[in-house]
């Protein structure tokens, strides 16, 4: 099929139909200093193709991609390593130009991947029922903080301090659309629990709280046990959503579902899909079965055909698509179809053995990690319990340390100052992810590197 572009007299009747005067009107909303006033810098006005890609290719050079140096970057994306089976197995044409089922009936393929994803989301997160996904981690939160609202009736929801200030940010955007009361604190880094406010949130559930939101891990790195947390929030009537956005955790922590969270979400990237400059992701979304109606997205299911033969249809369609738009519970689009296909794939090459070695390699490595770190002069390590994720206080401000040990082909975890820029004593912060593909080679280059530029 030939792209045929769009005449002049036909933008000039649609932009007549939305009553804008001209392109740029369209982008009034944008501030003007976020806003191009010229061509991109160092790209050529007219080039043949043979030159635009080779301009393009030094460009990429520039950048210091997390397999060309050794990486302790995490905070809700993380670098594992992933068969090349997946990434083969996901471009079958079958895969590939099947992303999403609008026809079921003929993506009898599509929709057993999905049924078989839901059923490892479920299992993972201790839950009863998972749907086909989400577009990620932090759209997941808002929507199970949506759904928490949809089923109590309640409009106030009290949300962790060691929940992902990105995470609060998508809330909060959200928050203003639908009238939602978002309680919200930061973090501080006192030695033992970082980011642990178990306190606040217990003391502050009443019979105005929809939800209780924690992240678990937290942002930090500290895990905290939720079962008294899920406790008082059924005695008040207020569900408890859990986020995930290591899901490798779970192969040797306790599933959040397990101690009682209503409402479990986060992140899949860590499985099956690459950090690929920040997207696309995969987002999770599980409950307890006597919430599935109000649950949003899509949920495939395992039925028989009029011949007796197994089959699959699309148990749930929620979405506005679907259905009239005062009755949907979601407004996601879609879910995230390959990358969930990524995520199925991997988890069953892993297996559940697999996994769980797989987790202790992690929780192994950033142990030995944190305490070769922690042996730095200045350095002090904050944490209590952590999985493969963990918050060092360093003894001046983290984000020039970050950049230089970018400098020396380090790249060193991510600074709370840059996650919190308000300062309020995190600047000092900083988060690092220790996985399977870090050596000890690895660390001890990154700890090298730190002493020399604390030094």
């Amino acid at each position: 099929m030939r792209y045929l572009p769009l005449q002049s007299a036909d933008r000039d009747a649609m932009l007549a139909a939305v009553g804008a005067a001209d392109i740029d009107a369209l982008f009034a909303d944008i501030p003007e200093e976020a806003r191009l006033s010229g061509p991109i810098e160092g790209l050529p006005l007219h080039a043949s193709e043979l030159s635009v890609e080779r301009q393009m290719a030094a460009m990429a050079r520039k950048n210091l991609a997390a397999g060309d140096a050794p990486f302790f970057i995490g905070a809700g994306a993380y670098r594992h390593h992933i068969p090349a089976s997946v990434d083969h197995l996901i471009q079958r044409g079958e895969f590939l130009t099947s992303y999403t089922p609008y026809q079921p009936e003929i993506a009898q393929g599509t929709l057993q991947a999905l049924f078989e994803f839901q059923t490892q989301v479920a299992r993972l997160y201790g839950c009863d029922v998972a749907n086909a996904s989400m577009y990620d981690g932090s759209t997941a939160c808002w929507e199970a903080i949506v759904m928490a609202r949809r089923i109590t009736r309640r409009g106030r929801a009290a949300l962790s301090v060691g929940l992902h200030p990105h995470y609060v940010s998508v809330a909060r955007t959200m928050a203003r659309f639908t009238g939602d009361v978002l309680d919200t604190a930061l973090p501080t880094l006192k030695d033992g629990a970082p980011g642990d406010d178990m306190a606040r949130l217990l003391d502050g559930i009443d019979g105005e709280t929809s939800c209780v939101v924690v992240q678990y891990p937290n942002v930090l790195g500290h895990i905290a046990d939720l079962a008294e947390l899920a406790d008082r929030c059924h005695a008040h009537g207020a569900l408890l959503i859990a986020v995930v956005t290591e899901p490798v955790a779970l192969g040797l922590i306790r599933a959040p579902g397990e101690m009682g969270a209503d409402i479990v979400v986060g992140e899949g990237q860590s499985i099956g899909v690459g950090l690929n400059f920040g997207g696309p992701y995969v987002g999770l979304f599980a409950c307890r079965e006597k919430h599935v109606r109000q649950m949003p997205g899509r949920l495939a299911g395992e039925t028989q055909d009029a011949e007796g033969k197994r089959g699959f249809v699309l148990t749930l369609s929620t979405r506005e698509q679907h259905i009239r738009r005062e009755k949907a519970t979601s407004n996601i689009c879609t879910n995230s179809g390959l990358c969930a296909l990524a995520f199925t794939i991997h988890m069953a090459l892993l297996g559940e053995k697999g996994l769980r070695q797989l987790a202790a390699l992690n929780h192994a490595k950033a142990a030995a990690a944190a305490d070769r770190l922690a042996d730095v002069p200045g350095i002090a390590l904050v944490n209590g319990p952590f999985f493969n994720e963990f918050t060092l206080r360093l003894p001046q401000e983290a984000r020039p340390v970050v950049r230089a040990l970018a400098d020396r082909g380090i790249l060193g975890g991510v600074s709370l100052g840059r996650l919190y820029p308000d300062g309020d004593g995190r600047e000092n912060g900083l988060v690092v992810a220790v996985t399977e593909t870090n050596t000890d080679e690895d660390v001890a280059a990154f700890a090298d590197a730190l002493g020399e530029v604390l030094a």
